[in-house]
């Protein structure tokens, strides 16, 4: 006798076995994404870039760090905040940007994203969409960056 299960027990079944493998599925595609954005402007070095990850959890930055060959200081704002405010959905990028704006003017780097110019933004969406952003950012020295320093 076969065992029948409500449509309902069923999507959280399936639900469960794709978040259990969410973060290898994430690690094991993520540099076929970074490919494709950004050889359009010839960056193939991974580690010349700042990064804003919305991860949902600590294994995805993990498998992405690994993934990618990343030095650890590269993850560090993702992980701060992530540790300090837990999984805010969406709105969490909006505090990833805020808080590598100030660590980039604390250390004194050059530009607003941890003394880069380019960087990326990665969000992930349910059946497993990766939103990914191209960021470009702005010198440390320009008006509207420094007129927010005491926000």
């Amino acid at each position: 006798m076969s065992m029948q299960y409500p449509v309902t027990c069923v999507v959280l079944l399936l639900g469960s076995c794709i978040f259990k493998n969410l973060p290898k599925m994430v690690g094991d595609n993520i540099e076929n994404v970074l490919v494709e954005v950004f050889s359009l402007i010839g960056i193939s070095d991974w580690n010349s870039l700042f990064y804003i990850v919305h991860p949902g959890g600590p294994k995805i930055l993990d498998e992405i760090q690994q993934n990618l060959g990343l030095k650890e200081e590269k993850l560090r704002t993702s992980r701060h905040v992530l540790s300090e405010y837990g999984n805010m959905v969406v709105p969490c990028v909006i505090f990833f940007l805020d808080e590598m704006r100030k660590k980039s003017m604390e250390e004194v780097k050059t530009t607003t994203g941890d003394g880069l110019e380019w960087g990326v933004l990665f969000g992930f969406e349910p059946g497993l969409t990766v939103e990914t952003i191209v960021l470009r950012s702005i010198p440390i020295d320009t008006p509207c960056v420094s007129a927010h320093d005491d926000a």
